[in-house]
């Protein structure tokens, strides 16, 4: 296997992964192919390689830099833009970890709160059914909240040493 085929594969499995995580499956594998590329890469060399429209392209590099995963950097005497992805996979982890959170956890948490609050319902079974219900999974969700907090605060080594130590017990 040469190379080439080898980041193709990779690039293909990623915007698959990404897809079943909820991300759109051509910003995940822009995202893939400027994880395995050596140089910063311009949109036509983006579109060219993923064989996408420069609006898919711009849209989907846009998005990326918005979660903080591309940077746009400047070469010297080019005038198209270019971008380098992050390489450190813990921070590339972490970053999705936090936009996930921001977008998924902090807003059920919320509703959450919201509902513990309710003071009008009903004093019947279906309502102690639907408190105990709502009260298990905010301790669930603030739970996975004080890990995911936990991950943003942790070094790689640390975080894998005491993760690792739980499951190999």
């Amino acid at each position: 296997m040469q190379i080439n085929e080898a980041k193709q594969q990779f690039v293909q499995a990623w915007g698959a992964l990404g897809s079943q995580w909820g991300i759109n499956k051509t910003m995940a594998q822009i995202h893939a192919l400027m994880m395995v590329s050596t140089d910063a890469l311009s949109t036509e060399e983006i579109m060219e390689q993923l064989s996408i429209s420069r609006g898919n392209a711009n849209m989907n590099i846009r998005e990326l830099m918005d979660w903080a995963l591309v940077t746009k950097v400047f070469k010297h005497g080019e005038r198209r833009d270019y971008f380098i992805g992050e390489k450190d996979v813990w921070k590339i982890a972490k970053q999705v970890a936090k936009i996930r959170k921001t977008r998924e956890l902090d807003p059920i948490l919320k509703l959450l709160e919201e509902l513990k609050q309710i003071k009008t319902l009903p004093n019947n079974e279906e309502t102690k059914h639907f408190q105990k219900m709502v009260a298990d999974v905010h301790k669930l969700a603030l739970n996975v909240d004080k890990l995911i907090e936990g991950i943003f605060k942790a070094e790689e080594s640390w975080f894998w040493d005491k993760i690792l130590k739980i499951f190999t017990k």
